[in-house]
């Protein structure tokens, strides 16, 4: 049997990652975001989603610039802080201990401690009732060398620990059940 619900936004687990943002060190700010995804992979792009009330907001929308940072059990506490805590009122960075690093392409810094930083350039913005949408470009993408396995140069987010979130609450990923393709794949009994 099942229940009839309000229309809502129930599509979990979601990535739980920290958007940095600014144009210089005095500006420089951390929102926690799970309304964020792929949009296209050629050219690669994405997207984040933001509340115009929010501090980050005017700020990327200035810039039209920000970087996502993947986060982990060893940042959930900082994530989550980030989340509920405004720029307005404090220095996220010095807060939680963590390191502004210089990107690569954007003027937004990296967050050091995160595995993987996508550097993200806005090409379009739209505004769609409670959010908008910032679709951008992914003009650069740094990875964290302990996680790329050296004889295939292979990215292991996994060794990481990345986090998710879902309807509120934030968890660890679970077990690996299978890889792309795993359903249709020959047993070599087959072959």
């Amino acid at each position: 049997m099942k229940q009839d619900w309000k229309p809502g936004t129930l599509i979990y687990p979601l990535p739980a990652a920290m958007i940095s943002c600014g144009g210089t060190p005095d500006e420089y700010n951390i929102i926690t975001l799970s309304w964020l995804g792929t949009i296209c992979t050629n050219p690669p792009m994405c997207y984040i989603s933001v509340r115009p009330e929010r501090h980050s907001y005017d700020i990327i929308k200035r810039n039209m610039e920000f970087v996502i940072n993947i986060t982990t059990n060893d940042l959930a506490f900082a994530t989550d802080w980030c989340g509920v805590k405004s720029g307005r009122n404090t220095n996220k960075f010095e807060e939680m201990g963590l390191t502004a690093g210089k990107a690569s392409i954007v003027q937004a810094p990296i967050i050091v401690e995160s595995p993987l930083n996508i550097e993200c350039r806005v090409k379009e913005i739209i505004s769609l009732g409670s959010h908008d949408m910032f679709i951008a470009d992914v003009v650069n993408v740094k990875a964290d060398e302990k996680y790329i396995d050296p004889e295939t140069d292979k990215f292991c987010l996994e060794e990481a620990n990345p986090i998710a979130y879902s309807h509120g609450q934030y968890y660890n990923l679970g077990n690996k059940i299978g890889g792309f393709g795993w359903s249709v794949k020959k047993k070599k009994e087959d072959i």
